[in-house]
């Protein structure tokens, strides 16, 4: 047990040393966060003289990763917003009324003339011409009505339709309200999550709350503010028909139209078809780039559906203007010059470089299903994260620092083998936080300093049953050899149940407390590891070194 082969020796310093190296650049935070965050900069602008002077802060041929600090540590932005998700319902009913229309066409012998009358965002009330067939129409609509795909609303059907005289009149049902809210919620999630990745924030915690708000914290953002304007803007783009234009806001619009601004021309009104030819939800890419006159623009590029629906209308309307609709203004109304197949296209406007950069980060992670009530907004001021990250450390070095006196004044000369290996612990800690990018928070440090208590536990279990083997009167070599292998099993039973309940919380667990139990789950390996071979192979060395005749631990 005492005699590692050559191999394993190197593979265990090796292994520390790894450590040591990737936890190093914690040690020097600011400024290899001011290097990294520079050489990045030097990637989507180009280089500069003060960003090359930055990323030369920090040598390239060393590691760079860090341990992401959280919101508590660092200061940043707290939102709770609440989803609009009666906002879906509207656009739910606009997109269905075509079908509608069609279908009901195709029954003209039966109901007569049909007529949209003012409805309500959740209902569609359709007027026809001949009360009597109104049986028909009911049929027609019920027919068209899809099943909810959902386990609790197995049975129920999307739409219901219901008779008010001479109208008729298409709500949804409750069930597909249930089951659109939910989608609403999951889908305004992920799309806030891959517009805050967008734009490169550290370590964000994005989840959902109750049945209807989303939480936000983001590390590092200066303001609510600021947080705000990336995730508040609804993106939502459409391509419409264009009806006519005119200076009138109050226009009447028509049967199935709106009227809509222009985002260039102010006084400029666009009457559009209410039911787009393609949205946003096609988009499969979205970049800034430049017009033929040099000036900027996004250009897009839909999905293979949406690219067939574009090229189709295209081909149908050569000559006719369409508008390109970005959150209900006018951002474009070009004229249809050929056929454009291909699904790809250029937005064009009064942009400027930052605003061109900003709508197609938008774009590409798509728009927001409905719009976002903010319940609460918080700025967490970097003051308040250095008094955490302070007491953080002061905790940590009281344990550190009562943990070694013990050590050292219980077990002597192993007690200071122990002490070294728990202190490569803490760096093995920090170097695989910093490896997978993880976040430290104020429960991350409490899961370090619980890792500190527990880390000498397993060298503990060790010398007891050294000192219980030496009166036995075998020789020292034998007593340590028999102390690790009689040991082994109480310590793989503690760390092991430590280790599940740590997975658990993970499983579980969000935010911070998923925090605490990745610390305290790594703390557990790191700490397995250092006290089963770290200490014994030092242990190992000295006593291959000195051959004492006896020993006292």
């Amino acid at each position: 047990m005492l005699n590692f082969d050559p191999w394993k020796q190197v593979l265990i310093w090796l292994i520390c040393a790894a450590g040591i190296l990737l936890a190093l650049p914690n040690a020097f935070y600011t400024r290899v966060e001011q290097s990294n965050d520079a050489k990045a900069a030097i990637e989507k602008t180009g280089e500069t003289p003060q960003l090359l002077a930055e990323a030369g802060e920090w040598p390239s041929w060393l590691p760079s990763g860090l341990v992401n600090l959280g919101l508590d540590l660092r200061g940043g932005a707290h939102l709770l917003a609440e989803v609009k998700v009666a906002d879906v319902y509207a656009a739910r009913m606009d997109a269905m009324w075509p079908e509608l229309r069609d279908a009901l066409r195709g029954a003209r012998d039966s109901v007569g003339t049909i007529r949209k009358q003012p409805s309500g965002p959740d209902e569609i009330r359709i007027r026809i011409g001949e009360p009597a067939g109104m049986d028909e129409a009911l049929r027609i609509v019920r027919d068209l009505a899809r099943p909810v795909q959902t386990l609790t609303g197995a049975g129920a059907t999307d739409i219901e339709a219901r008779a008010e005289g001479d109208i008729l009149v298409v709500t949804l049902s409750d069930a597909e309200k249930a089951a659109s809210d939910d989608r609403t919620v999951r889908q305004a999630l992920e799309i806030v999550r891959r517009r805050i990745d967008e734009v490169g924030t550290r370590e964000p915690t994005i989840q959902r709350q109750g049945s209807d708000r989303i939480l936000i914290q983001v590390p590092g953002i200066g303001s609510a503010a600021e947080l705000k304007a990336i995730i508040g803007t609804t993106a939502q783009l459409t391509f419409n028909p264009v009806v006519s234009r005119g200076s009138d806001p109050d226009a009447p619009a028509g049967p199935g139209n709106k009227v809509i601004p222009s985002l260039d021309e102010p006084g400029l009104y666009y009457t559009v078809e209410a039911a787009p030819v393609v949205t946003g939800e096609d988009l499969v890419d979205a970049q800034p780039s430049f017009d033929q006159n040099g000036r900027p623009a996004v250009s897009f590029r839909f999905n293979t559906a949406g690219a067939r629906r574009f090229g189709d209308y295209t081909l149908e309307n050569i000559g006719s203007p369409f508008a390109i609709v970005l959150d209900d203004e006018v951002v474009s109304a070009p004229v249809i010059q050929s056929h454009i197949p291909g699904g790809s296209g250029i937005i064009t406007g009064r942009f400027t470089i930052e605003e061109s950069t900003h709508l197609a980060v938008l774009l590409r992670a798509g728009a927001l299903p409905a719009g976002l009530e903010f319940l609460e907004e918080r700025t967490i001021g970097p003051e308040l994260g250095q008094d955490s990250i302070d007491a953080g450390k002061i905790a940590t070095v009281v344990a550190f620092a009562a943990v070694l006196v013990f050590m050292g004044l219980s077990y002597g000369l192993f007690g200071l083998f122990a002490n070294i290996a728990l202190a490569l612990n803490i760096a093995l800690i920090f170097g695989l936080l910093s490896l997978i990018g993880a976040t430290l928070t104020l429960p991350g440090i409490a899961g370090i300093v619980l890792t500190v208590g527990m880390a000498v536990d397993a060298n503990v279990l060790v010398f007891e049953r050294i000192r219980e083997e030496l009166k036995t009167a075998r020789g020292p070599s034998r007593a340590i050899e028999l102390g690790y292998e009689k040991a082994l099993s109480a310590i793989l039973d503690a760390n092991i149940t430590t280790l599940i309940t740590a997975v658990i919380l993970f499983a579980m667990g969000s935010g911070p407390v998923r925090g605490f139990a990745i610390t305290l789950g790594l703390g557990i390996v790191t700490s397995v590891f250092t006290a089963i071979y770290v200490t014994r192979l030092m242990i190992a060395t000295w006593y291959d070194r000195r051959r004492p005749k006896t020993i006292e631990v």
